[in-house]
């Protein structure tokens, strides 16, 4: 699979939109620092498909993914979901970290320097 129909499917577009329109306060609050390539210069998107997905961060040039976690993510059938995407990015060469929500309100800093930690470079 190439990776003009890996990334941003066209069949995907009217949902990123939708999703980058909704943004969870958890979402909005890490956006602003990741914005503009605040973070070290990385240019990150929200809202990003790869393949069937939609991850809620992603830097292209370390093949990160910051994903945050709120309490839906909290039982069996979430859990599941989300290890079957992780496995899947994992295959495709992708990192992957997440974060509760909790998490980007209380400790900023320290989830910002483990995105930070996990660049290449």
């Amino acid at each position: 699979m190439t990776k003009d129909k890996l990334h941003t499917k066209k069949e995907l577009s009217g949902f990123r939109n939708e999703l980058r329109s909704n943004l969870t306060p958890a979402e909005a609050f890490l956006w602003k620092q990741l914005s503009s390539r605040k973070l070290e210069g990385r240019r990150f998107t929200r809202q990003h498909s790869i393949s069937k997905y939609v991850v809620d961060f992603y830097c292209a040039a370390e093949r990160l993914i910051v994903e945050l976690d709120g309490e839906i993510h909290n039982n069996p059938q979430a859990i599941d979901y989300d290890d079957e995407r992780t496995g899947y990015f994992m295959i495709m060469g992708y990192k992957v970290i997440r974060f509760e929500n909790k998490m980007v309100f209380d400790h900023l800093e320290s989830v910002l320097n483990e995105i930070k930690d996990n660049f290449k470079t």
